[in-house]
């Protein structure tokens, strides 16, 4: 990844609190309001899915597309965030 939008970089900068899943880079209003409608409100929610899967890329990828239907560039922003938010507070 070349470049990190500024929704990443916010993201990253501090804890995450009770963020909601929209704050996190790559999900937006319609995959946010798909991944509430299964139950992952919270970006917290998403990042405990993200731990169960042991941080594999491939795995959580897939995870996303199945979840809300996430592209490529989408799976992609949305992994690169909690990746490097796990590398800054975990």
């Amino acid at each position: 990844m070349s470049s990190t939008s500024q929704k990443h970089k916010d993201f990253v900068a501090e804890p995450m609190g009770e963020k909601l899943v929209m704050a996190l880079a790559g999900i937006g209003e319609v995959l946010g309001k798909r991944l509430e409608e299964k139950g992952f409100d919270k970006a917290y929610v998403v990042l405990g899915q993200f731990l169960v899967l042991k941080k594999d890329e491939e795995l959580f990828r897939d995870w996303l597309k199945d979840t809300c239907g996430a592209n490529v560039k989408q799976q992609g922003d949305c992994y690169g965030c909690l990746r490097e938010w796990c590398d800054s507070f975990l």
